[in-house]
């Protein structure tokens, strides 16, 4: 049986596509897990709309969309999770992962900054987005953006800055 056209268009378009994504959701998140449901989720829902989203333009921008609420509704609604792991740690530990691990510093550095900010930051540097797609986004002004961009950067250098360095060779 063959694959009808659009969901091959939509494969091709989730293999290309899948990692990065999983990676901008963990950045949001900080819990590669929850990155990986967001994920599925985002995708579940693009699928459904595939026709009208590829009609439109960029997929990207769309499932970026919905990758930002996805993590706004999960932070608002707490009675939603779960945890049923005894130690919580293991939960943040990543199962295979792209990420080099000299960008553990980065990434721990930014999950301690405000969730608004990080995830200005994440689509303005990661993402690559100007501050007016950013806004159109997270349908905000561009100043919102600029301000929230200045905060964030500010509090992931001061974050850095408190962080315990490394010290190369010590166990």
């Amino acid at each position: 049986m063959t694959d009808h056209p659009r969901e091959t268009d939509f494969r091709a378009w989730v293999l290309e596509h899948r990692t990065r994504l999983r990676t901008t959701a963990f950045l949001l998140c900080g819990d590669w897990y929850l990155a990986d449901d967001l994920v599925q989720d985002a995708l579940g829902r693009l699928y459904s709309r595939w026709g009208k989203v590829v009609a439109a333009g960029d997929p990207r921008a769309y499932v970026r969309r919905i990758l930002c609420n996805l993590h706004t509704d999960y932070r608002r609604r707490p009675a939603r999770r779960e945890i049923s792991e005894a130690d919580v740690s293991t939960l943040r530990s990543p199962p295979q992962t792209s990420m080099d691990e000299r960008d553990d510093d980065l990434i721990a550095a930014l999950l301690t900054i405000p969730a608004g900010q990080r995830t200005v930051l994440v689509l303005r540097f990661f993402e690559d987005l100007s501050v007016e797609q950013t806004a159109a986004l997270l349908k905000t002004s561009p100043g919102n953006v600029k301000s929230q961009t200045s905060r964030g950067l500010e509090a992931l250098r001061s974050a850095l800055r408190t962080q315990p360095t490394k010290i190369e060779g010590a166990s």
